[in-house]
């Protein structure tokens, strides 16, 4: 768990953040519908689960900017950079309609991060407890798939005045649209180290690490 500090008087944002930390204290969130038609394809294919294949390059695309794994230590009033970025997944209980959060450790080697994530969704349902454990895990952002619904927007709020900087990423159910399975991903980030162009970048890169992560399908 190693990071940087960020120097603020030479931080590129430093005015942005300033206005957003200190004048105007707010978040930002977006939805939008991503292609996920060949990630799909794949995964039949392949006999992988489509849910792992999308959390791995989610994972991906998140940890290849500094951007997206900033933290705030309130403590020292300190802004800092995490080299690295894992995912809390939720599992979710028929019987008690509850979730419960799992750590997952974030790998670049795809088969270790699906081998991993596949044993710690399995140890997820063996409970029923929801307790986070922020302290031993301080570089974690919420993932969360929420499955039944098809949704077209969606709003995560904090306490005005939080500056809680990891993202925040669900996604619902693809449905077809002419021919396209299209799956809406909603991605919250304070506006004090992400604004619009950030936000929208995640989409743009989800679909090249999609176009990358699958390939020539018709060689499988």
């Amino acid at each position: 768990m190693s990071y940087k500090k960020i120097d603020k008087d030479t931080y590129y944002r430093k005015d942005v953040y300033r206005h957003f930390s200190e004048d105007c204290k707010c978040s930002t969130s977006m939805t939008s519908r991503v292609d996920v038609t060949k990630l799909v394809e794949y995964s039949k294919k392949t006999d992988t689960k489509f849910y792992i294949n999308f959390l791995y390059i989610l994972c991906k695309v998140l940890n290849s900017r500094d951007d997206y794994r900033m933290q705030y230590l309130w403590q020292t009033d300190e802004i800092i950079c995490w080299d690295t970025i894992n995912p809390i997944q939720y599992i979710f209980h028929e019987d008690t309609e509850t979730c419960t959060p799992v750590y997952t450790t974030y790998y670049e080697d795809y088969k270790k991060f699906y081998e991993e994530a596949s044993k710690d969704i399995e140890e997820g349902k063996k409970t029923r407890e929801y307790k986070l454990d922020p302290v031993n895990h301080p570089n974690w952002f919420d993932a969360s798939y929420i499955s039944w619904l098809s949704y077209d927007s969606l709003n995560i709020e904090l306490p005005d005045g939080y500056l809680y900087f990891a993202p925040i990423v669900n996604w619902g159910r693809y449905r077809e649209d002419d021919g396209k399975l299209l799956m809406p991903i909603s991605v919250r980030m304070n506006h004090a180290i992400a604004d619009g162009y950030l936000i929208a970048l995640v989409y743009r890169m989800l679909e090249k690490e999609i176009e990358i992560f699958t390939g020539d399908i018709n060689e499988l």
